[in-house]
């Protein structure tokens, strides 16, 4: 690139872009013996924030130490840096068991498996400019780590997350003495890390991802471009549990269950939609999206033939008429399926009144462009646009209570 042309594109930006940033050097150490990480926050630039403020609500984060103005409340810690550099240094506690008595992160001597957005809490940010985020873990020796972020050296790692000022990790981690395989799968850096001693299917799952991702790929273009998944056996939660670039999932799930969905391509569906519930009535339109394609990329990628197919959908809507109504705070087991047959009728009409030119794929890449919250008005203002007029799957006489 010209000498000239350097000159322009930095007349183009705005007045102040390159000088209203900072870095920001996440610092985590583990140490298994206190099932602890010891994590320092370093600030570094012309224009820090004025104010974070971190919450700390779910009671794993203590020691909580700053030079700066450091204010401790109940549930949150506001943190007020000054000068050009400032440095925030807490404890947090690894583990963290469920009310079924699996863990969603845990540390033994061996590895650790956690959310880095949990290691790092959630903060709301007041000022300062665009930020630029790096991640240094120091473990033990011997200790691997895999992240879903580019390295730059040994256990350090560039972050990134598009469209935000203030950057931090997000997304499944793992830690230890671990084994990994990785694929490039339709253009998605693609890693299966678990603990080395676990039998864990990590080729298996890079076949089956072979098989599917593709699929995936052509309903959502923007899914991300690197993907790690990460498994482990008892006393992990048997399930799985998805994350930015990321999922959890248990050893012993298998990628096709006996009722021919997959637990898998569920996740992978959350990972590339990126939607939540916008309220207390629409977790059903996360949950039924993902489990419908969790069928539907099944029979697209032969997988399964339509008469399995046919038969799957059939048991889902089955056990869903034992839900009452989708209009609830929590989607799970025969609301789910409910929700798989309302997503299926959704499907219907939208091919019915485009005489096939549209599906549900449209709405389903909307809702992934956009992320964020979904609600059922947001859906029915999609659905209509894809169809042209208001669809009948969507009217609330068939969410709510069934007449008797």
């Amino acid at each position: 690139m010209s000498l000239r042309l350097v000159v322009y594109l930095l007349f183009l930006l705005p007045t102040g872009a390159i000088a209203d940033s900072y870095s920001i050097l996440y610092r985590a150490e583990f140490n298994p013996d206190s099932g602890m990480a010891a994590v320092d926050i370093h600030l570094d630039g012309d224009k820090l924030p004025r104010e974070l403020s971190l919450n700390i609500s779910s009671g794993r984060y203590s020691a909580l130490e700053s030079e700066s103005p450091l204010e401790l409340q109940k549930n949150r810690a506001i943190w007020r840096p000054q000068g050009t550099s400032a440095k925030l240094s807490y404890k947090f506690m690894v583990d963290n068991r469920k009310g079924s008595g699996s863990y969603d992160s845990l540390m033994t001597d061996q590895w650790a498996i956690l959310r880095s957005d949990k290691l790092i809490p959630s903060m709301a940010v007041t000022g300062g400019g665009h930020s630029k985020a790096e991640l240094q873990l120091v473990l033990p020796e011997g200790w691997s780590s895999e992240l879903p972020y580019e390295k730059i050296s040994t256990h350090h790692y560039q972050l990134k997350d598009p469209g935000r000022r203030f950057v931090r990790p997000k997304g499944w981690m793992i830690i230890g003495e671990i084994g990994s395989r990785q694929d490039t799968i339709a253009g998605v850096y693609t890693k299966v890390a678990a603990p080395k001693e676990q039998k864990v299917r990590r080729q298996d799952t890079l076949a089956f991802l072979n098989w599917t991702l593709p699929a995936l790929k052509e309903v959502f273009p923007q899914f991300p471009d690197r993907l790690l998944i990460v498994s482990a056996g008892n006393p992990m939660w048997r399930g799985g549990l998805s994350g930015t670039r990321s999922l959890f999932m248990h050893a012993d799930r298998p990628l096709i269950s006996g009722n021919r969905t997959s637990s898998t391509i569920h996740e992978l569906v959350h990972v590339a939609t990126g939607i939540s519930a916008g309220d207390d009535q629409s977790d059903w339109i996360v949950e039924g999206l993902a489990e419908f394609y969790a069928v539907e990329i099944l029979r697209r990628t032969n997988g399964i033939g339509q008469r399995r197919y046919d038969e799957a959908m059939d048991k889902l809507a089955k056990w869903g008429q034992q839900a009452p109504s989708l209009l609830v705070k929590r989607s799970s087991g025969p609301i789910t399926a409910r929700a798989v047959g309302v997503m299926r009728q959704l499907d219907q009409e939208i091919r019915a009144a485009t005489d096939g030119k549209a599906c549900i794929d449209d709405i389903a890449r909307r809702l992934a462009e956009k992320r964020g919250k979904v609600t059922l008005q947001r859906l029915q203002k999609l659905a209509e646009e894809v169809a042209g007029h208001p669809v009948e799957a969507l009217n609330i006489e068939n969410l709510g209570e069934r007449n008797s």
